[in-house]
């Protein structure tokens, strides 16, 4: 068996008899999904009814406030007129409404513009204060049509409603928000990446300033060769790593099941809809569903499988690399903390470039460009890759990825070599510069 098969066989085993190692593989699923579990729960409890005291002096508008008053509302409207303005901002005080809307009296209906007012002890929501615009709003406008004599049953019969339907040029439906799901399909794969590099590539970086601190690797070095050494490290960390994820995935899935099925807990976001929004959707849904599924299939998804787990393989080797050469050039954690941020910064850059970029212009010359850059591309490209990318670019941002690993493998094995037996100084990166030269 070579030296570097040994490495990675004593990384992996080191690494999963870890006891946090384990304790963490079967409690994140337990953490996760409880967490989970409870803001399902939360997010069906009914809220507290906030009463809004309506004080309408003109009386044109407090009819369609009521109107507005429904069982499960969050708000219920009081009409509370007859009553005394200043009794009423007393009431506030005392917290025995949540606000009142005070409309005042006008010479006229354009007057009203400034002069409506919320009077409450805390600020209201956003959400809040356009519903009331947005009763104020229609109403005043029918009010004046109504004063410039208008028709308003021929203006709302004249108001257009349009829904433009989508086709491809070969003649085929195409559907709304096919492009939120395709960059939903990448960035979920490109997350994974992300996150696993700096969860795991931080593992490679405490792994080596441990051995250091306990002037362990003076004895493996005797042996092995510092290249070698950092690539066991590397790839016995990643199949650690892996094998977690792969554990995490068959729990959560179960937990998730389970207390779906027995908890009668719905988890996902359709917790809160209610049950007669939900019935009236189910005929819409089940029209369009099939044509959803239809278009799922017809992404590349073998493409997309594929080149997921290359450019895991990728992005996590030449990531861990920095992490390596970072933990041999330190003693401890804390000292490692100005080497990170540029290790980092391309990888949250790829994700807000796929976000804000790819979703608008998935083959425009940004996406394009950061989609083959080798520090951005596993998480760029796995987000184009649902819209289609031609196999060339594919390919060379493939090639260009390994390759970088390589040449940042050679020169994080120079960092490496010296690093490893340095004990009691805090490196500059001018001495980093140095020792790349020896």
């Amino acid at each position: 068996m070579s030296k570097l098969s040994l490495i990675i066989k004593r990384e992996f085993i080191a690494k999963v008899r870890n006891k946090s190692f384990i304790v963490m593989t079967f409690l994140s699923p337990l953490l996760f999904v409880g967490i989970a579990v409870f803001v399902s729960y939360l997010a069906s409890m009914k809220a507290d009814t906030k009463q809004i005291a309506v004080h309408d002096e003109t009386g044109l508008f407090v009819a369609d406030f009521m109107a507005k008053n429904k069982k499960d509302s969050e708000y219920q409207y009081l009409d509370l007129s007859v009553l005394d303005l200043k009794a009423l901002k007393d009431s506030i005080t005392q917290e025995r409404f949540e606000g009142v809307l005070q409309i005042p009296k006008t010479a006229s209906i354009a007057e009203l513009d400034k002069k409506i007012q919320f009077i409450s002890n805390d600020s209201p929501s956003i959400t809040f204060i356009e519903e009331v615009q947005d009763i104020l709003d229609k109403k005043i406008t029918q009010l004046n049509f109504q004063s410039a004599k208008l028709d308003t049953v021929a203006i709302h019969k004249a108001q257009s409603n349009i829904s433009i339907s989508l086709s491809k040029a070969s003649g085929e439906e195409s559907l709304k928000g096919l492009n939120e799901i395709k960059i939903a399909i990448g960035g979920a794969f490109g997350y994974l990446i992300m996150m696993f590099i700096v969860i795991y590539g931080n593992m490679v970086m405490r792994s080596v300033i441990e051995e250091k601190t306990n002037r362990i690797i003076e004895i493996i070095i005797s042996s092995v060769k510092p290249f070698q050494l950092m690539m066991g490290k590397i790839i016995g960390t990643s199949l650690a790593g892996i094998l977690q994820f792969l554990i995490w995935a068959i729990i959560g899935l179960g937990l998730f099941l389970g207390a779906s099925l027995f908890f009668g807990v719905n988890l996902g976001p359709t917790s809160k809809v209610p049950p007669e929004v939900m019935q009236a959707a189910q005929h819409e849904i089940a029209s369009t569903a099939q044509l959803y599924i239809a278009e799922l299939w017809n992404l590349p998804i073998g493409t997309l499988l594929t080149c997921f787990v290359i450019y895991f393989i990728g992005g996590y080797f030449l990531y861990s690399s920095f992490y390596a050469a970072i933990g041999a050039a330190v003693d401890n954690e804390t000292d490692s903390q100005q080497f990170l941020l540029p290790i980092i910064m391309p990888l949250i850059l790829g994700v807000y470039i796929g976000f804000f970029t790819v979703i608008n212009d998935p083959h425009g010359t940004v996406a394009t460009i950061f989609s083959i850059v080798p520090l951005t591309s596993p998480i760029v490209m796995l987000m184009r890759i649902p819209f289609g990318v031609p196999l060339w670019q594919i390919l060379l941002s493939m090639v260009l990825l390994f390759g970088t690993f390589l040449l940042v493998v050679w020169f994080a094995s120079k960092i490496y070599r010296v690093g490893i037996l340095m004990y009691g100084k805090k490196p500059s990166w001018k001495e980093l510069y140095k020792w790349l030269k020896y």
